[in-house]
């Protein structure tokens, strides 16, 4: 669990953040949604560690993640997975090498139990055979499988999504989200998701956050989204809805 605790972020004379409150369950998809500058990404990077928040607390647990020095925040760093916005592969690495970075950084693992490692995480996104190939030789959908195959490879506790669908055809990213779902629900795993996609929001929105200019205006989950009467939500939903189709047709 993740708890945001009336925290509030500025950039010199602008507020992003005022004062928001929010709970991110363990075991469920948790989805940061709003139009572009609402404060999604600054709520994230807050969460990670990134950012400062300049009021407020974020717990991870009972520990007071926004407490901490960076050194303190290291700890808890390693306990996150992080999937960047287009998978944010190294290109002169192979699928293995990349799978394999954060357990060089942050393991004393031997050479032969990173690999074993590797070619388990590999299996569970359905990439088997694919360790020597290069980010280049695969395709967008498989960059993707990749970078979540390389985000749960240390079995994080926490794992932050930016835009996990970026530039996916529509079957791809349903296959994305099934993927984060269903790891999620299998390592128990508190993710958090920032997305722009209705689709994922009606496929896997178990508890959601809509962010409107730095505020929290609205929670729920994607049973009650499409019933709500709230006008900034509904215009938001109505107006992403819309732009996907087009963009589909």
């Amino acid at each position: 669990m993740i708890e945001v605790k009336n925290i509030s972020k500025s950039f010199a004379d602008q507020q992003v953040l005022k004062d928001i409150s929010f709970v991110f369950e363990k075991g469920k998809t948790n989805l940061i949604i709003g139009q572009s500058g609402s404060g999604k990404t600054v709520l994230m990077k807050c969460c990670i560690g990134l950012l400062d928040v300049d009021k407020g607390e974020i717990n991870f647990g009972k520990t007071c993640f926004s407490c901490f020095s960076e050194k303190e925040k290291r700890k808890i760093q390693k306990e996150m997975g992080v999937l960047f916005q287009g998978g944010a592969l190294f290109d002169s690495f192979t699928v293995e090498d990349n799978v394999m970075f954060p357990l060089n950084m942050f393991t004393k693992m031997s050479l032969e139990e990173k690999r074993e490692r590797v070619n388990t995480v590999l299996k569970r996104v359905n990439l088997l055979n694919a360790n020597k190939k290069f980010p280049a030789e695969i395709s967008g959908g498989m960059i993707k499988r990749v970078a979540i195959a390389r985000a749960i490879s240390l079995r994080p506790n926490y794992l932050f999504c930016d835009e996990p669908n970026s530039g996916l055809d529509p079957k791809t990213a349903e296959l994305i989200d099934e993927l984060i779902s269903d790891l999620t629900e299998e390592f128990q795993m508190t993710t958090v998701i920032n997305t722009h996609d209705m689709n994922s929001v009606i496929q896997i929105g178990q508890k959601i956050a809509f962010l409107h200019k730095g505020e929290l205006w609205w929670e729920g989950d994607k049973n009650v989204i499409l019933k709500t009467d709230n006008e900034e939500l509904n215009e938001f939903v109505f107006s992403t809805e819309l732009t996907r189709r087009i963009n589909r047709n």
